[in-house]
């Protein structure tokens, strides 16, 4: 095991929140306080490790070799188990799932599936294809369906609407969710309406008992309708599931899915250069601050990661970056799936400009700074190194990468 000390920002804010049901548990064990005499008392029960034997052990030389008592912020967070052995009914989540992995925005509709499913009712997670997500359980998903197939992968519309109403035929699900979003779920949701000859409830930010209200009118109106049976629902509809785990059971489809003649072919991905990119449309942002001193291999280590730059304010007044390219409160809010922070201290601007992005990395000299503690992954050190030492990387898994295709 590697003796680094990884933070575990989850535990962290468990240990913070007071109302967290398991902040208790997280709390460090006192092993020693001063009395009123001004004599130091020791909790002989607190201090110590188990032996091998089972016997508590008390090591006096002050290096608690068990370490059992010791709290450190990467102690795993055992949530409560929340089960549905029988469940009365199903509300359907079919996640965007880009890049194989829940977004923020899946997350949030989970939350709301969650809601809707009350005590009696179970959600279950539709999913396309392969994925890399293994959250799905501490995301609120209480059965997991995968359809797999070449049939799935891609572009292809019209062949998962055939998977959806084969799974509405076994399931019959009280509501179907779906994000409302560019990445597939927006079009999947209405073609999928067109289908069951329904009319959806779009751009749902909100429920409210038998109620939902989406935004209309250019975003600038609310409309209250009655409780739709399929939801497209937009980013932040609610809070996601973070005080219980589920059990993510896998379900398989009795029947097969009829293949549908494909009148749309799949020609793949296109290159796109990630500069033309806009900054709040972008999944993965490069972005430099006041720590940057060498803006030249900034720049070549975004090219070589295909990385959309950004920049915060100092680094846009100083004019090493252009205006569009600033991210903040007082720029542009940004919801990339990962966001590197160069020499960035974290303003209270720039860190609610990132505040929906999924996964945050800060490379800065100072490991007290705000943006270290937002970051999931932080590395402190010198920033040019580190950036030389990136460009390094990454040549050398293409490299690798060119030798074994070839």
């Amino acid at each position: 095991m590697s003796d680094i000390i990884r933070r575990d920002p989850r535990a962290e804010w468990i240990a913070r929140n007071r109302l967290h049901p398991l902040h208790a548990a997280m709390q460090p064990v006192q092993h020693s306080w001063m009395g009123p005499n001004g004599v130091i008392r020791k909790n002989v029960h607190g201090v110590g490790f188990i032996g091998p034997n089972g016997i508590k052990r008390i090591d006096r030389s002050g290096a608690q070799q068990g370490g059992a008592t010791k709290r450190t912020a990467a102690t795993e967070v055992q949530l409560p188990l929340h089960q549905v052995p029988q469940p009365a009914f199903y509300i359907c989540v079919v996640p965007d799932m880009v890049g194989g992995r829940l977004s923020s925005h899946d997350r949030d509709l989970l939350g709301l599936a969650h809601q809707l499913a009350g005590t009696g009712g179970a959600v279950l997670a539709v999913v396309f294809g392969e994925h890399k997500e293994s959250t799905f359980a501490t995301a609120g998903v209480d059965r997991l369906l995968v359809l797999e197939g070449d049939a799935f992968s891609g572009y292809a519309p019209e062949q998962r609407v055939q998977g959806l109403r084969a799974v509405d035929n076994q399931f019959n699900p009280r509501h179907w969710l779906l994000p409302d979003s560019r990445t597939g779920g927006g079009e999947l949701g209405r073609r999928f309406a067109a289908a069951l000859g329904e009319r959806p409830a779009t751009r749902v930010w909100q429920v409210k008992g038998e109620e939902c209200i989406g935004r209309a009118g250019a975003g600038l109106q609310d409309l209250a309708r009655p409780l739709a049976r399929l939801i497209l629902a937009a980013a932040e509809c609610a809070e996601p599931v973070s005080e219980t785990r589920h059990e993510a059971l896998p379900v398989e489809l009795s029947t097969g899915v009829a293949r549908s003649l494909s009148r749309i072919e799949d020609l793949g991905a296109v290159a796109v250069d990630p500069g033309a990119i806009p900054m709040a449309e972008a999944e993965f942002i490069f972005s430099g601050g006041n720590g940057v001193k060498d803006w030249a291999l900034f720049h070549q280590t975004a090219a070589a990661l295909g990385a959309t730059e950004g920049a915060s304010r100092v680094a846009v007044d100083d004019g090493f970056m252009a205006r569009d390219r600033q991210v903040g409160a007082s720029g542009t809010w940004v919801t990339a799936r990962v966001y590197v922070a160069v020499g960035i201290s974290g303003a209270i601007q720039h860190l609610q400009g990132i505040g929906a992005c999924d996964k945050v990395v800060a490379i800065n000299l100072d490991p007290g700074c705000d943006m270290i503690k937002r970051a999931d992954l932080s590395v402190i050190g010198d920033s040019a190194a580190i950036l030389q030492a990136l460009i390094a990387a990454v040549e050398a898994y293409r490299n690798e990468a060119k030798r074994d295709a070839a």
